[in-house]
C-alpha cells in the first residue's frame, strides 16, 4: 500500500469516526456551544501555545544536553513549531516528531542519541501527563463526581471498567506479540533513559518542565470553557481540568490525524459520566482541536523555508 493511499484512508477514517460522533449528538445544540466562542479567544490560546512550543523546546534542548549533543535554542524552537504543524496535518500525530527525530540527527551527526532524544522527550511529556490523569481519576472517583455506568443484570460490571481493563491489557498484549524485538530496542534506550531521566537533576527537571506544558495544555481547554461560559467557579475548574486530561490522553492514541475522532469520541463518553451534556464535550473537544491546527501554523512558516524536509 503507498503512502499516498494510506494517508486518504487515514483522512478518510478520521473524518468517518468524528461524523459517527456527530451524529449521535444534537448537532445543534454543538453549534450552538461554538458560536458562543469569540475569535478574540485565539489571543490568550496563541500566547499559551507560543508558552508551550519554547517550554517544550527548551525540555527537548536539555534531553539532548543530557546525552551529550547541542542544539542551538532557536534552532530548537523552529524545529518544535516544524514537528507540532506536521503532527496536526498528518495521520497518527508522530510525524512531525520523527521528522524532528531525522532533522536533528543530521544537525548533531549523532543518530541514534538524537532520535532517543526526541523519543525521551516525549515519553516525560506522557507519563506526567498519565500521572495527572491517575490524580484526576482519583478525585472525580473521590468526589462523586463520576459516575460509573453499570451493564448486566446483577450490575457487577460496567463500561468504565472494561475500558480501564483495555487500556492495560492491549498494549500488554502487544509487547508480549512483539517479543524480542521491543525488549532489544528497550535495552538500547535503557542507557540514555537513564541519562536524561533518572540520574541527578534530569528527573526533577524533567517532571517540572513536562508539568509546565501540561498546564499550557490545559490552559487553553480551560480558556474554551470558560468562553463558553462552562466555568464559572473553583469547582467547574477543578472538574473541567481532569476531563481534558482525559481528552488530551486519548490524543495520544495514534489513530487518527491530530486526535480528531477519537478525542470527541472520548468526551461524549465522558461528559454525560459526570452529569454534563455531551455536546458540550463535543463542541469544547471540536474547538481546541480548531484553535491549536490555528495556532501551529507558524510551523508552516518555518516548513516554507526549510529546503531539506523528510517528505
Amino acid at each position: 500500500m503507498s503512502a499516498r493511499l494510506r494517508l486518504v484512508l487515514r483522512w478518510g477514517a478520521t473524518l468517518a469516526l468524528v461524523g459517527v460522533v456527530f451524529w449521535h449528538l444534537d448537532q445543534t445544540r454543538v453549534w450552538e456551544v461554538l458560536r458562543t466562542l469569540s475569535p478574540l479567544i485565539l489571543l490568550p490560546v496563541f500566547l499559551l501555545t507560543v508558552m508551550q512550543v519554547v517550554l517544550s523546546a527548551w525540555r527537548w534542548r536539555f534531553t539532548l544536553s543530557r546525552l551529550r549533543l547541542s542544539l542551538p535554542f532557536g534552532q530548537a524552537v523552529r524545529e518544535y513549531y516544524l514537528a507540532t504543524f506536521l503532527n496536526q496535518i498528518l495521520p497518527g500525530g508522530v510525524a512531525g516528531d520523527v521528522n524532528r527525530a531525522w532533522r536533528s540527527s543530521l544537525a548533531t551527526g549523532q543518530r541514534l542519541a538524537a532520535i532517543h532524544g526526541v523519543a525521551i522527550e516525549r515519553l516525560s511529556g506522557q507519563v506526567t501527563l498519565a500521572l495527572v490523569v491517575v490524580v484526576s481519576l482519583a478525585w472525580l472517583l473521590v468526589s462523586g463526581s463520576l459516575q460509573v455506568p453499570v451493564i448486566g443484570p446483577n450490575g457487577t460490571k460496567s463500561l468504565f471498567w472494561i475500558a480501564v481493563s483495555l487500556v492495560i491489557l492491549v498494549p500488554g498484549v502487544w509487547l508480549i506479540h512483539s517479543g524480542g524485538k521491543v525488549a532489544a530496542y528497550l535495552r538500547r534506550l535503557a542507557e540514555h533513559i537513564r541519562l536524561a531521566l533518572w540520574q541527578w537533576p534530569a528527573l526533577p527537571v524533567q517532571l517540572l518542565s513536562s508539568c509546565l506544558v501540561l498546564a499550557s495544555y490545559l490552559a487553553v481547554f480551560l480558556v474554551l470553557a470558560v468562553g463558553a461560559g462552562f466555568v464559572t467557579g473553583v469547582a467547574e475548574l477543578l472538574l473541567w481540568a481532569a476531563l481534558g486530561s482525559f481528552l488530551l490522553l486519548s490524543m495520544v492514541i495514534p489513530l487518527t490525524v491530530a486526535g480528531w475522532g477519537v478525542r470527541e469520541g472520548a468526551a461524549a463518553v465522558l461528559w454525560p459520566m459526570v452529569g454534563l451534556p455531551a455536546e458540550q464535550g463535543v463542541a469544547i473537544s471540536v474547538g481546541y482541536g480548531v484553535v491549536v491546527l490555528v495556532s501551529s501554523l507558524p510551523g508552516l512558516l518555518v516548513l516554507a523555508r526549510t529546503p531539506h524536509i523528510n517528505r
